[in-house]
């Protein structure tokens, strides 16, 4: 399958929402159809992006009312120092008040109020999200505005300095003291509200992806074994990308706010101090930003294959890691070893190729950087060698030039992290709309399917069965009864597709035509030939699926007798609370008595049995029917001991070419 080219483009912006919109915005639609679901999706995205919008203006008025009062404040109390020190920040701000200005800023902040409000059942239980985004833009604002008073400090510091005026400098050095004072708090709560939120947004998100992953056992449906091979990494998706989504977006978002803020400060300062500088240096950013964003094109693309090769090599290691024994047995070193060293080839070679594109893109912001250095010298010096300027100008300019620069160049500056981003949106964006139930039924060889209704008993109408993405038939148009006490062995030759009409019966598999009738999931239960042993303590071991149910010590021990493990519990210093790896310390044959375990425990009216006894003894294994016969479980087993038909009333033998025969078993 090609590679697709990831750009920045509209895919690009349609996975980035569908992605960042749901922790503050619903995206989920209750409408039956699908084209009034679309309406709804798309209507909903333009409210959360309008209120995005609407959330910037509304905090500038906020904060331009604070400012405001402050100010005022301030000179009400310090009437003197106002006057000597800020006399043309006063003057500045009673201009303001005889502007519109104020009625602007009230009208804005009235009406976003009301937008906000408008949509507060939308919008529900997300209010707190919406708070700290607004509380991180409104203390952006504030750290710019401190950033524009220190560039005026430092000028008449300077100025200062040079002119030898030893009490204007001490009174702006404790002016710079008492800034700082304010500042630090305010910087301090800004950086840890960032990745606070990240945090909180990376929670939410995570809990979200692995909701629609186990749902409708999405899980299974884009396991490598199963229907949906196009996504890679499901894991790594959810652990890795998410991480990297929701620190990197809020970081974009605030810096490109920090942007926009700085660059109309310090260009109404830069511009009165120089146009020259300030219409060379648009021109110099725009220049700098298409040739990084060109460059950063071709960068998504190898983020993009580094990151899924990093998780196949990942994968590989765990592989080996979960099949330790099974290796150690096959000694299967040389293969396996070599396997994990291809994913490891494959890794370092599109690094290589990487690096080799980040030098280049350094040697492109290096220069970038340094070249403007001696612009604002050139301009400003002959200026103050005029008497044009004071001193103080020069340190301005220069702070005034690159604060303007920086925010002009902040796709030039970071197009390493943006390409990375880009990456995992694309990869998060693609693991989302796979996580789609409709997703699962997309395959070109699939017309029809084989459809699940709930019944009291099992049953199968005219069922053929094919494995996802292929033609072959396994068994065709089979039709029998489970009724119950009525248990069934389905036997056959190897590979005829035994287990494949258990996972049809289970719902895994859907590829063919017919219908099955089953019990509902509550009343059923399968045991596969290798057991799931969770990760927890023996007690949770023996209840799993069904960990909330009551059961006491006793009533533990005496199954643990019945499966022929009675001294499990006793193995182990905390009885039913100890936590082991339990597919080490357990025998295959313990593994699958314990699972037996858990049908003695659950009750399910139907048991599903893949080769569920193959690892025991025969003794053990006529204990264990016996004991689901007595408790009136009726069952469906697949195996090939002739001595399993003893517990049975019928026999599906499968045959070559999708044959079967159905057969009444004497006992």
């Amino acid at each position: 399958m090609p590679q697709p080219r990831f750009q920045f483009n509209r895919q690009l912006v349609r996975h980035f929402i569908e992605t960042a919109q749901p922790y503050f915005f619903p995206t989920e639609s209750r409408e039956t159809t699908e084209t009034t679901k679309v309406r709804y999706i798309t209507k909903n995205t333009w409210i959360f992006l309008g209120l995005i919008v609407v959330l910037f203006p509304t905090v500038a008025s906020l904060a331009f009312f604070l400012t405001i009062g402050l100010t005022l404040l301030g000179n009400s109390i310090f009437p003197e120092f106002f006057g000597d020190v800020a006399g043309g920040l006063v003057t500045s701000v009673n201009k303001f008040l005889a502007s519109p200005l104020p009625y602007i800023a009230l009208i804005i902040m009235i009406v976003g109020g009301a937008i906000f409000i408008s949509q507060k059942s939308k919008i529900g239980d997300k209010w707190k999200q919406w708070s700290l985004l607004g509380l991180l833009l409104f203390l952006s604002l504030v750290v710019n505005g401190l950033n524009v008073i220190l560039s005026f400090t430092f000028r008449f510091l300077d100025t200062a300095l040079n002119q030898r005026n030893e009490a204007t400098f001490y009174q702006f050095m404790i002016i710079y003291g008492l800034i700082l004072v304010v500042a630090l708090p305010i910087i301090v709560g800004y950086r840890y509200t960032r990745p606070k939120l990240g945090l909180m947004w990376r929670e939410w998100l995570t809990e979200h992806f692995l909701n629609k992953y186990f749902n409708h056992r999405a899980y299974y449906e884009l396991d490598s074994n199963s229907i949906n091979t196009e996504v890679d990494n499901p894991d790594q998706r959810i652990t890795q990308d998410i991480k990297s989504f929701t620190e990197v977006t809020l970081d974009f978002l605030l810096d490109i706010l920090d942007s926009i803020l700085t660059l109309f400060s310090f260009s109404a300062i830069l511009y009165s101090l120089s146009k020259e500088a300030t219409g060379g240096l648009i021109i110099y950013a725009i220049l700098g930003t298409t040739v990084a964003l060109t460059v950063g094109s071709r960068l998504v693309s190898i983020n993009y294959d580094q990151l899924r090769l990093e998780a196949n090599f990942r994968y590989g290691m765990v592989r080996v890691r979960d099949n330790a024994e099974s290796i150690a047995f096959y000694r299967g070193e040389a293969l396996e070893r070599k396997q994990v060293t291809d994913r490891l080839t494959e890794a370092i070679k599109n690094f290589d190729l990487l690096i080799i594109w980040l030098a280049i893109i350094n040697l492109f912001k290096l220069g970038y950087q340094y070249f403007p250095r001696l612009i604002p010298y050139l301009i400003i010096a002959p200026l103050y060698f005029r008497g044009e300027k004071d001193f103080g100008a020069i340190t301005q300019t220069n702070f005034a030039f690159f604060q303007v620069l920086g925010a002009l160049s902040l796709i030039t500056n970071r197009i390493q992290d943006i390409a990375g981003f880009a990456a995992s949106i694309n990869r998060l964006g693609e693991f989302y709309e796979s996580l789609n139930p409709l997703s699962f039924k997309k395959e070109k060889t699939q017309t029809s399917f084989i459809h699940t209704q709930i019944a009291s008993d099992v049953a199968l109408e005219n069922v053929t069965l094919r494995p996802p993405n292929s033609d072959r038939v396994l068994i065709e148009d089979v039709c029998l009864n489970v009724i119950n006490h009525h248990n069934l062995l389905i036997m056959g030759a190897s590979g005829t597709g035994k287990s494949s009409l258990l996972r049809a019966i289970a719902g895994l598999w859907n590829s063919g035509d017919g219908i099955i009738y089953r019990p509902d999931d509550k009343d059923i239960l399968f045991l596969p030939q290798k057991p799931y042993m969770i990760l927890g303590t023996l007690r949770e071991q023996l209840l799993y699926p069904n960990l909330e149910k009551q059961i006491t010590d006793e009533q533990l021990n005496k199954v643990l007798k019945t499966v022929n493990l009675p001294n499990l519990a006793e193995r182990f210093n905390q009885g039913f609370e100890t936590e082991e790896n339990w597919e080490n310390v357990l025998s295959l044959g313990e593994q699958q008595r314990v699972a037996f375990a858990r049908v003695l425990i659950t009750k399910p009216r139907y048991a599903i049995l893949d080769e569920a006894t193959s690892a025991l003894d025969v003794k053990n294994e006529e204990r264990l029917y016996q004991e689901l016969s007595h408790m009136g479980t009726t069952y469906i087993s697949v195996g090939h001991r002739p001595t399993l038909t003893q517990y049975h009333q019928q026999l599906l033998e499968i045959l070559e070419e999708g044959n079967w025969e159905l057969k009444e078993i004497e006992n």
